[in-house]
């Protein structure tokens, strides 16, 4: 199948529900600043590969497509952010990487086990109480954009081959 016969097959996307920007303008606004000020002493490669991972596990499509791109322009590679989801069977992310993905999870899915201890005190070994701090600002805000878009079923533009 060729690039083009591969677009004319995609399925449009569902409708979007509603526009938070336009219904909910100042609690939107908040959030931009919200994740203006999550970014603040968080290296940009595990900032990406943190809300790619929560992305993932939410099933946000709008947010997998932006950060994956927002990633590769971090100088990201490709075989890494393909082999994300199963990153504890890999060999190529660092231990400080590896501790800031089981963080994410943990917090992503709070209702399952909470955040044991023992992810706690393992991302603590590797990153400062401040850097601790953010990086779980991190997680939670990308949860929350996670949660817009995937509630008002925003979805990602098409691509051009």
């Amino acid at each position: 199948m060729t690039n083009q016969n591969l677009a004319e097959s995609y399925v449009p996307a569902p409708e979007q529900r509603f526009s938070m920007p336009e219904l909910a303008p100042e609690w939107y606004r908040a959030m931009i600043d919200l994740d203006r000020a999550s970014r603040t002493a968080v290296d940009p490669v595990i900032g990406e590969l943190v809300r790619t991972r929560a992305s993932q596990i939410n099933g946000c499509a709008f947010c997998l497509d932006m950060h994956t791109a927002d990633a590769r322009k971090e100088g990201e590679q490709e075989h890494r952010l393909h082999t994300l989801p199963a990153w504890r069977e890999t060999p190529y992310f660092t231990a400080r990487e590896r501790a800031a993905l089981a963080l994410t999870e943990a917090v992503t899915l709070v209702t399952v086990g909470h955040v044991p201890d023992d992810v706690y005190q393992e991302a603590a070994k590797h990153f400062d109480p401040q850097e601790l701090a953010q990086l779980i600002a991190v997680i939670i805000t990308i949860n929350s954009w996670n949660r817009i878009a995937v509630a008002s079923r925003l979805s990602p533009a098409p691509k051009q081959s």
